[in-house]
C-alpha cells in the first residue's frame, strides 16, 4: 500500500486540478452553467505536460499501475449507472438506426484508411472506438482488450479530443442552419457526430444559450447515452476480430470471457440496476420498493461521480506515463484517419437524418 501512495497521490492532485481547470474555463471564462470541457481530458493533458517538463521518479510507477489496472476498471463499471434503458425510448425508433449506421461508418472508414496508410492496427482500433462510441472511455476500455500501450492510447485520445472540440464549437451553428432549426434533427446530429459525452453536452449547452432550445440538449444527451451503451456490444466484436487476426491457428479457441472483460459486464450490470430502480420508482414511488426519490437520485449521483473521479484519476496516470518523444514518433497519419472518421460520421448522420425526418 505504501508503494502505491506516491503515484496515487500525484494522480489525485492532477485529477483535482483537471476538475478545477474544467470549471474555471467552462463557468468563469465561457459563463456556462456546466463546463463543456471534460476534466477527464484536461487531466490527461495536465499529466502529459508534467511528465514532459520534469523527470518523474520510478517510485511513482507502482501507484500509476495500480490506478490503470484497478481504478480505471471500477470507473468504467460505475459509469454504467447513467445508462438506464429508458433513454432508448427517449430517442425512439428513428434515432437508433442512425446511431448504429454512424458507428458502422466510423469503423469501416477507419479500417479502410488505416490499411491504406499503414497505421498500426492497435491505434486504428482505438481511434475507431473513440470516434464511433464514447470517446476516451471507449478508448481506455478497448485498450485493455487489445493490449494497446499507453502511447497508442494517449495518441488516440488526443486525436478524438482535437476533432471533438472543434465539432463542439462549430456543429451547433452548422446544424441550426442545415436542419432549419428542427430541434429533434439537431439533437440527433449532435449526439451522433460528436465524440465525448462532455463535448455533446457542451454543444447542447451552446445551442441552448444561442437559440434557447432545451429539446436539443435533451435529445443530444439521450442519443449519446445510447452510443455509450453500444460499447457493451461493440467491444466484444472488436476484440473478436482483433484476436482472430492476431491468434495463430495452433492456439485454442477464444472463450466468451476473453471477449467480454468483467468490467464491461459490470458496466452493463450497473445499467440494469439503474433501469430496474427507475422502473420500480415509476411503479410505486419507491426505487426497489425501499428508496425514496431523493435517496435514489443521491445514490445515482454518488456512483456516477465516483465513476467520473476514477476515470479522471486514470487519465492523469496515462498522461503522467506518456512521453512526447514516443507520441511524436507515431506521425500524422493516424491523425488524418481520425479526421476522416469524424467527417464520415458527420456526413452519414446528415444523410440519414434528412431521410428519416
Amino acid at each position: 500500500m505504501i508503494k502505491i501512495f506516491p503515484g496515487f497521490f500525484l494522480c489525485s492532485i492532477v485529477a483535482f486540478s483537471g476538475y478545477q481547470l474544467s470549471n474555471f474555463i467552462g463557468q468563469n471564462l465561457l459563463d456556462f452553467s456546466k463546463s463543456p470541457f471534460s476534466p477527464i481530458i484536461l487531466s490527461i493533458l495536465l499529466g502529459f505536460t508534467i511528465n514532459n517538463l520534469i523527470s518523474i521518479s520510478e517510485s511513482f510507477t507502482k501507484g500509476f499501475d495500480f490506478i490503470l489496472n484497478i481504478i480505471l476498471k471500477l470507473g468504467i463499471v460505475f459509469l454504467g449507472i447513467k445508462l438506464g434503458l429508458s433513454e432508448i425510448f427517449d430517442v425512439g425508433v428513428i434515432g437508433i438506426p442512425i446511431i448504429a449506421l454512424c458507428i458502422m461508418t466510423s469503423m469501416l472508414a477507419v479500417i479502410f484508411f488505416s490499411e491504406k496508410l499503414n497505421v498500426p492496427i492497435n491505434l486504428a482500433i482505438l481511434i475507431a472506438a473513440g470516434t464511433s462510441i464514447c470517446g476516451a472511455t471507449a478508448i481506455v476500455a478497448i485498450s485493455k482488450s487489445i493490449n494497446a500501450d499507453r502511447v497508442e492510447t494517449s495518441y488516440a485520445i488526443a486525436s478524438i479530443t482535437i476533432f471533438g472540440l472543434i465539432a463542439m464549437f462549430l456543429y451547433p451553428f452548422f446544424a441550426n442552419y442545415l436542419f432549419s432549426a428542427n430541434e429533434i434533427a439537431i439533437g440527433l446530429f449532435l449526439g451522433t457526430s460528436i465524440h465525448e459525452t462532455a463535448q455533446v453536452a457542451g454543444a447542447g449547452l451552446i445551442y441552448l444559450q444561442q437559440f434557447s432550445s432545451s429539446i436539443v440538449l435533451k435529445t443530444a444527451t439521450a442519443t449519446k447515452l445510447i452510443r455509450n451503451l453500444s460499447m457493451v456490444l461493440i467491444l466484444p466484436l472488436i476484440t473478436l476480430v482483433f484476436r482472430m487476426k492476431s491468434t495463430s491457428k495452433t492456439e485454442s479457441n477464444i472463450s466468451f470471457f476473453d471477449l467480454i472483460p468483467m468490467f464491461i459486464l459490470g458496466f452493463l450490470g450497473m445499467g440494469f440496476l439503474r433501469t430496474i430502480g427507475d422502473y420500480t420508482f415509476r411503479l410505486n414511488g419507491l426505487a426497489f420498493g425501499y428508496l425514496s426519490e431523493s435517496y435514489w437520485e443521491s445514490f445515482i449521483k454518488i456512483i456516477e461521480s465516483s465513476g467520473k473521479m476514477a476515470l479522471t484519476v486514470s487519465m492523469a496516470a496515462i498522461g503522467l506515463k506518456t512521453n512526447f518523444k514516443n507520441l511524436s514518433g507515431i506521425g500524422l497519419k493516424p491523425l488524418f484517419v481520425g479526421f476522416v472518421a469524424t467527417t464520415s460520421v458527420a456526413l452519414v448522420s446528415i444523410l440519414l437524418i434528412n431521410l428519416s425526418l
